[in-house]
Order: structure tokens, then C-alpha cells, then sequence
């Protein structure tokens, strides 16, 4: 449904007929954290996040998932390998 009490004009998943059913009954104003993402937008009470309701709760335990101005390195794995079984696995 389209939001009628913070984010006018946006369409909301919590708001309901009878309002906002998030905590609180309305959403809250982005963290310092999300200072370049491409999400918070500008209302006429403040800066809120597009994708959720609470951003503080995404940055709770770490970064989160829904920024888009950080990047996400991907893990290589340097694992040892016993010399022996690998000459097994080559002669075959």
C-alpha cells in the first residue's frame, strides 16, 4: 500500500488500512553508516531508507546486506593440500 504517514507517495509493505503496522507506526530516520548508499531518500521530515523501515537494525550486527556503496570482497580460500594424496589423484 502507499505510505501516508512518513514516506508520502511511497508504496510501503507495512502500512495497512488502519496505518502503519511497523513498531512504532512509522519508520526511522537512516544512521550515519548509510552515508552514500543509493537508498535514503529525502522526505519532509528527514532522510529514510527506502528498502527498510529501521535502518539501525541493519548495522546492528555489521554491515548491511541491502548497501549499495560498499562492496563485498570475495573470500579465497588458500586451503593446504597434503602432497601426497595429490600425487595419488595425478597419476590416475
Amino acid at each position: 500500500m502507499i505510505c501516508i504517514t512518513i514516506r508520502k507517495g511511497q508504496d510501503c509493505a507495512f502500512m495497512t488500512a488502519k496505518g502503519c503496522s511497523y513498531d512504532g507506526g512509522n519508520c526511522y530516520p537512516i544512521v550515519e553508516q548509510c552515508d552514500g548508499c543509493s537508498r535514503p531518500q529525502q522526505f519532509e521530515t528527514g532522510w529514510y531508507c527506502v528498502a527498510c523501515p529501521e535502518p539501525s537494525k541493519k548495522w546492528k550486527n555489521g554491515n548491511c546486506n541491502l548497501a549499495t556503496h560498499l562492496v563485498k570482497e570475495a573470500k579465497v580460500s588458500s586451503q593446504k593440500i597434503n602432497p601426497l594424496k595429490a600425487s595419488k589423484r595425478g597419476g590416475k
